[in-house]
């Protein structure tokens, strides 16, 4: 990664590590007239072209399907529009429910070379769960709230460490399958959602306020590559580099035990 890439990351989740990390003292109270915030994210204009990348290591368990190529997972947009894989929370809320983040978003599996869930949730100070289904070497590096660098070399052995540390984590293989990306939230306070295929989104049982709600991305193009050194094959091989992740803001006020509806349309511009 050159220089100036370097910083532009560094400057960014050095950013957003702040403005989680003011959330982080979130108090569990009583919310018996809570309100309802639900939405979608929405994709507007022509969809850009799927990210493809050469398979080029482990095709029999990579690629079982011979298609040569694997989709980098960055974009995925449904049939009516809507945007999955959005991160949408609110962001200046110190007190609510007690935390009820999926389970299925706390655990990394690794199957034909990607990440399953691409985009993960886990709540600050709980446990990420990892394995892999592969029958080869991964290595699941994480830079960010978290940077652990963790082995894999055999299959459906769960590895657990603990997200301590509110923030972004970016989640790349070091084990020269580097085509595989994914993204995790460590969320603050239990008001953050991961869109659906549909772009679909919801928060229950939130106190009455006025809030800024985010929707976050974490971007679809690719601004270059990266040569790293694969250890086991002995020879450079090229990594995708992706431009900057992307965040959109509302306010929202909550009425007690009222639906308040919030869409954010984005696109490529």
């Amino acid at each position: 990664m050159n220089s100036q890439r370097r910083l532009l990351l560094c400057l960014f989740l050095f950013a957003a590590a702040a403005l989680l990390s003011a959330q982080s003292n979130y108090r569990v109270i009583p919310v018996p007239n809570g309100g309802t915030i639900s939405g979608t994210v929405k994709w507007s204009g022509p969809v850009p072209r799927r990210l493809e990348f050469p398979v080029i290591k482990d095709p029999q368990i990579c690629d079982p399907e011979s298609k040569k190529t694997v989709d980098l997972e960055r974009l995925i947009v449904g049939s009516q529009g809507g945007v999955a894989d959005t991160i949408v929370f609110l962001k200046n809320i110190s007190s609510g429910k007690a935390f009820d983040l999926p389970e299925q978003r706390r655990h990394l599996n690794q199957v034909h070379c990607r990440y399953v869930p691409h985009i993960l949730l886990v709540p600050q100070d709980a446990a990420l769960q990892m394995e892999s289904a592969d029958a080869t070497l991964h290595t699941i590096h994480m830079d960010g709230a978290a940077t652990f660098n963790l082995p894999f070399p055999f299959t459906h052995q769960v590895t657990t460490r603990t997200m301590s540390t509110p923030g972004l984590v970016h989640i790349q293989c070091n084990g020269g399958h580097v085509w595989m990306n994914a993204d995790m939230m460590v969320a603050p306070n239990p008001y953050y959602a991961v869109t659906d295929e549909s772009g679909q989104f919801e928060f229950k049982d939130v106190p009455p306020g006025t809030y800024e709600i985010v929707a976050w991305h974490e971007g679809w193009g690719v601004a270059g590559k990266q040569q790293v050194y694969d250890v086991l094959s002995q020879s450079k091989v090229n990594r995708p580099l992706f431009t900057q992740p992307k965040s959109w803001e509302k306010s929202v006020t909550v009425s007690g035990s009222q639906t308040s509806v919030v869409n954010f349309v984005i696109s490529n511009k």
